[in-house]
């Protein structure tokens, strides 16, 4: 006997509809470089994680994008509310030579978090999420790092917060690949762990 869906259809069919559109925008507007930010991917990999109900994908989703999106989140926030600029992370949603439709679609930043730690409640997490998350990422930079224009500087893989490295480029993403992982995912999975066992 198959158990019945736990994730509900209009919530998989309207973000499925938002995904589409987004992507039909964004591929007009920016360059397709673009959708190598780990954002953007998690964005995408959201989708086939609401249809399959998988638990690994949306755990390895959530590792990737709940400690960056709550700092977007503050700073986008922090300067809707202060007017002060926290960090250059959502100086975009400022820019009026964005239009508004653009910055708008830029929101999934908000909702995605949520979303994703919906679904881990949901469907659990998964422990193996930090193993298949580290891949995902060292394979995400190594493409960023080869295909993506310098300038724009996707994931932060020429410098970060603006800081050029003084070391090789090719060791300043090395200490990514580790940085990512350590930094970023580990306390994330450990927290996730511990809520969603």
């Amino acid at each position: 006997m198959q158990l019945p869906p736990m994730i509900p259809l209009w919530l998989k069919l309207a973000y499925t509809a938002f995904v589409i559109v987004t992507v039909i925008v964004y591929a007009r507007k920016y360059p397709p470089e673009n959708f190598f930010w780990f954002s953007d991917v998690a964005l995408l990999l959201t989708v086939p994680a609401l249809w399959l109900e998988s638990s690994l994908l949306a755990s390895m989703m959530a590792l990737a994008i709940l400690l960056p999106d709550v700092l977007w989140n503050a700073s986008y926030f922090g300067r809707l509310i202060t007017g002060r600029r926290l960090s250059g992370l959502t100086d975009y949603m400022f820019d009026t030579a964005n239009p508004y439709y653009l910055r708008a679609l830029s929101l999934f930043h908000i909702f995605l978090p949520v979303l994703l730690v919906w679904m881990i409640a949901k469907l659990g997490y998964a422990d193996s999420a930090l193993f298949g998350q580290t891949l995902l990422a060292w394979v995400v930079l190594l493409l960023t790092y080869r295909f993506a224009d310098p300038k724009l500087n996707v994931n932060w893989v020429r410098s970060f917060g603006g800081f050029r490295p003084r070391t090789h480029p090719l060791a300043y993403l090395a200490f990514l690949m580790i940085g990512f992982p350590v930094v970023v995912y580990l306390p994330m999975h450990l927290t996730l762990m511990v809520l969603f066992r």
